[in-house]
C-alpha cells in the first residue's frame, strides 16, 4: 500500500478589499503551534475574547489586535507580512513615518503633537477575524482547502431545513396555457 501526501508549493492568496495577502503554501506544524500559543497567551494576558468585541477595553483590544496580526504575518511571505505589520505614524493625511514596532511608532506620534499610528493595511476588525480564521483552519489541520491552494473550501449549507413552498421565482412567473 502506497498513499501519496500533497504539499503545497504556491502560496495561498487572500484576496480582502484592495489587497491581495499571501500566504505561506505550507507552514511546519511546529511552527504554527508555538505561533499560535504565543497569540493564545497574549490573547489572555490582554483579557480579550475574540468572540465578545463589545466588553473589551478599547487599549487591551488594540493590543490583542496587534498580537492576531503578528500572528497572521508569521504565516505570510516576507513582503506581505512587512505590509501588514507595517504602522504609518499619519498627520493631517500625511505619512510622517513608517514602523515595524508598535512601541516606535507610539513613540514617534507622541513626538507629534495631532500625529496618529494607523495600520498601513487597513480593515475592519471582522475582516481580521475571517483571516484569522482562514488561517487557523488552513495551517490548523482543519478541512484543508483541495486542489490548487487558491481554492476554497466550499460554502457551508444554510441554516434550517428546505422549505417546501413554491420558489418565489415560479410563483410570480405565469406559464401559458393556464
Amino acid at each position: 500500500m502506497r498513499k501519496t501526501i500533497q504539499l503545497y508549493t504556491e502560496p495561498h492568496v487572500v484576496e480582502v478589499g484592495p489587497y491581495e495577502l499571501e500566504f505561506e503554501p505550507e507552514v511546519m506544524g511546529d511552527q504554527f503551534v508555538d505561533a499560535y500559543a504565543e497569540l493564545s497567551e497574549a490573547q489572555k494576558a490582554k483579557g480579550v475574547d475574540l468572540e465578545n468585541l463589545e466588553d473589551a477595553d478599547p487599549a487591551a483590544l488594540r493590543k490583542t489586535m496587534r498580537a492576531v496580526r503578528v500572528f497572521l504575518a508569521r504565516q505570510m511571505l516576507p513582503e506581505t507580512s512587512e505590509l501588514f505589520l507595517r504602522l504609518d505614524v499619519v498627520k493631517g493625511g500625511e505619512v510622517l513615518e513608517s514602523f515595524q514596532d508598535g512601541d516606535e511608532a507610539q513613540a514617534f506620534a507622541a513626538k507629534h503633537p495631532g500625529a496618529v499610528v494607523r495600520d498601513a493595511v487597513r480593515l475592519p476588525t471582522r475582516a481580521v477575524a475571517e483571516i484569522l480564521e482562514f488561517t487557523v483552519e488552513l495551517y490548523g489541520g482543519g478541512n484543508r482547502p483541495t486542489g490548487s491552494s487558491s481554492g476554497s473550501a466550499p460554502r457551508s449549507r444554510p441554516g434550517g431545513r428546505p422549505g417546501t413552498g413554491p420558489s418565489p421565482s415560479r410563483a410570480s412567473t405565469r406559464t401559458s396555457g393556464r
